[in-house]
């Protein structure tokens, strides 16, 4: 069993998914909300060690979606400052356990960290289930339509 710090947005279908995946692998959860967090810049781009800028977005932030922001475009600094001022627009979930942090949930990738059963793993964790299908695709996390 490993403890692990769960950044969520509350009322995430896709969170709910993911903590019940790491639930039922044992771990102990410690969950707290994204979006009420006070984020530094240091502290945030410390989940993204290792991935380019553009992996560090929600995908299904309005800001996103609408093409205000385009990830593809934009520096370290800059993401950090806009994730900073709208939490929305930050990759979830967020995680810490075992003297790591991560962003997203790749259900291999955690296996390999902290261990999960992937065989009960549904095959997407992170593409919300409310998009069409066609934007589903490209979708990293879960959608923003909710806003609870």
């Amino acid at each position: 069993m490993t403890q692990v710090i769960f950044y969520e947005k509350p009322g995430c279908s896709n969170n709910t998914r993911q903590k019940q995946l790491l639930a039922g692998a044992g771990h102990e959860l410690d969950v707290r909300n994204l979006l009420t967090e006070a984020w530094t810049a240091d502290l945030l781009r410390s989940y993204f060690a290792g991935k380019p800028v553009a992996a560090w977005f929600n995908k299904a932030a309005p800001k996103v979606k609408s093409g205000e922001i385009q990830p593809e475009a934009v520096d370290e600094d800059t993401a950090l400052k806009l994730m900073m001022a709208d939490p929305i627009l930050i990759r979830r979930p967020l995680m810490e356990a075992a003297g790591r942090r991560n962003a997203g949930f790749d259900p291999a990738e955690v296996e390999a960290w902290i261990g999960i059963e992937r065989a009960h793993a549904p095959a997407d964790l992170e593409t919300c289930r409310r998009n069409p299908p066609a934007a589903a695709s490209t979708d990293l996390s879960a959608s923003e339509t909710n806003p609870s």
